[in-house]
């Protein structure tokens, strides 16, 4: 029998952590995170909702091929469900009608069951929303809140059951090519490794500068959150979007989780949010809602990272070979999660995806790092 390649992943947030679960399977995998906690950074500050229309044609099959793990608590593994009823509403002023319309075309073209709303009908499914601001809006009544620490539990105990390896607090100092593979120094520790998985988010372009790997060009996006006063009884309406992103407004309990939608660059770093980003939003949302926000009880920001063309970066690099890129999921990591871990093992353990995932409408090509080269 031959040895089981070894696998180290860069990154112990939701991309690496799916992905390493399912490549436990047939390697032997090792986590590496610079933090203290593997969800500290991006995943951690997720507003996490699963949202059949939301992103690019591959985020959409990916997210629809990723239904089934939620749905079925992890295929077994979770303590209890990852996903719980919610339901979206996109919601436009007059100026923004037409180009909700022609959004809302496109989404029916893809297969999510949205609905097309008038005015009223966005106040009667979102009663916070002011008399009279819309003037129509989107109804996607199978959107689901995820839960965003058990589905990351979920992945660390399937990768600790098929005795996969976690270290944290172990931050990468540098990655060497060698005779077999790599190796690479994560704190206290030196391991070779047949494949180097990127999985670094905002670090990405960083991971792969010490490996002497070209960077792909990530653009680290700051979006900023926040909690504010609600009440029980408006616990189970439907998370409220704006049409052109510039703010949401989901239930959490008896309190709003808000954004102003913002995507600011950023270098990689603890991402912080601004006073006029929160300003700004609540301006917003007041306008749009009877919430009448006047204080804010939690805030924080996250980083989402996007490739140049917003479509995440999965596979091997074209010039290094055993250096594995899993970044840019933007911030459709969560939702895609299950379905990306899978698309990523097969590719760096069989170099093809997973027959089941070309069926959803997954073209592969549009996920190669080698498109960036043939751009440069």
């Amino acid at each position: 029998m031959s040895p089981k390649p070894q696998i180290v992943v860069i990154g112990g947030g939701i991309a690496g952590i799916s992905a390493a679960a399912y490549m436990s399977l047939r390697a032997q995998v090792t986590v590496v995170d610079m933090e203290s906690t593997l969800t500290y950074h991006t995943t951690g500050r997720s507003a996490a909702v699963y949202f059949r229309s939301y992103g690019s044609a591959q985020t959409l099959a990916l997210t629809a091929a990723s239904e089934h793990f939620f749905a079925s608590e992890g295929e077994g593994h979770a303590d209890g469900p990852l996903m719980s009823e919610r339901g979206l509403v996109i919601v436009a002023r007059e100026d923004q009608l037409s180009g909700l319309k022609q959004w809302w075309g496109g989404a029916e073209d893809s297969g999510p069951d949205v609905l097309w709303l008038d005015g009223p009908g966005v106040e009667r499914a979102v009663p916070t929303v002011r008399p009279g601001y819309a003037a129509g809006g989107v109804f996607e009544p199978s959107a689901r809140d995820l839960d965003v620490a058990a589905i990351h539990q979920t992945f660390v105990r399937l990768l600790r059951s098929r005795h996969g390896e976690i270290l944290t607090a172990h931050p990468v100092s540098a990655i060497v090519p060698s005779d077999h593979g790599w190796l690479v120094e994560a704190g206290d520790r030196h391991l070779t490794a047949d494949v180097v998985v990127n999985a670094a988010g905002a670090w990405g372009d960083v991971i792969a500068g010490l490996a002497g790997v070209q960077p792909v060009g990530l653009t680290p996006l700051r979006r900023t959150a926040f909690m504010v006063a609600g009440a029980h009884h408006f616990a189970g309406i439907p998370m409220l979007v704006d049409a052109d992103e510039e703010w949401y407004a989901k239930p959490d309990g008896a309190q709003f989780l808000c954004s102003p939608g913002d995507e600011t660059p950023s270098p990689p770093c603890d991402a912080r949010p601004e006073e006029t980003d929160i300003a700004l939003a609540i301006e917003r949302i007041n306008r749009a809602t009877t919430l009448n926000i006047r204080s804010v009880r939690s805030q924080w920001a996250g980083l989402r990272t996007f490739a140049p063309d917003r479509v995440p970066v999965t596979g091997f690099d074209p010039d290094h070979e055993g250096f594995f890129w899993l970044v840019g999921q933007g911030g459709s990591g969560i939702q895609t999660a299950p379905a990306a871990g899978r698309f990523a093992a097969a590719m760096a353990l069989d170099r093809q995806p997973p027959p089941d995932l070309i069926d959803w409408g997954l073209d592969v090509t549009s996920f190669d790092p080698a498109r960036f080269r043939q751009t440069a």
